[in-house]
């Protein structure tokens, strides 16, 4: 398996903080966006996503109200990988962006790229942003 890469990508996102982060973090909103589906278990603390019918499973590392949640997912061997998002607001003109932090072998990163920016182009039109 090789290294993966860490980067991040930035998203100004017109919509409340408190909005945005409903459809970060909750799994109705989520599977509007993210993935076809979205569960979440309470009991063992993770999300288990589903696409194409295809469940994939991510532990919540750290999950700030209206600021970010971080995620892992289970069958990643790196151990310092993992997918976050966080929300900023800019102190003097109060627009809003999302970050995405992820992780890819570095031969998959431009890929990995353009599979958010067509994430968040999704989420970006179900806010009206």
């Amino acid at each position: 398996m090789s290294l993966k890469l860490k980067y991040q990508l930035e998203f100004p996102i017109r919509a409340s903080i408190n909005r945005l982060y409903q459809y970060i973090s909750s799994p109705s909103e989520m599977s509007e966006w993210f993935a076809d589906e979205v569960n979440f278990n309470s009991k063992e603390g993770v999300y288990i996503f589903t696409w194409e019918g295809e469940e994939e499973i991510a532990k919540v590392l750290t999950k700030n109200k209206n600021d970010s949640i971080k995620f892992k997912w289970e069958e990643d061997e790196q151990s310092d990988s993992y997918f976050e998002f966080k929300i900023v607001q800019d102190e003097i003109t109060k627009d809003i962006s999302l970050f995405v932090t992820d992780f890819a072998e570095e031969d998959e990163i431009e890929e990995a790229k353009d599979l958010w920016e067509s994430q968040i182009d999704g989420l970006k039109k179900i806010l009206g942003a």
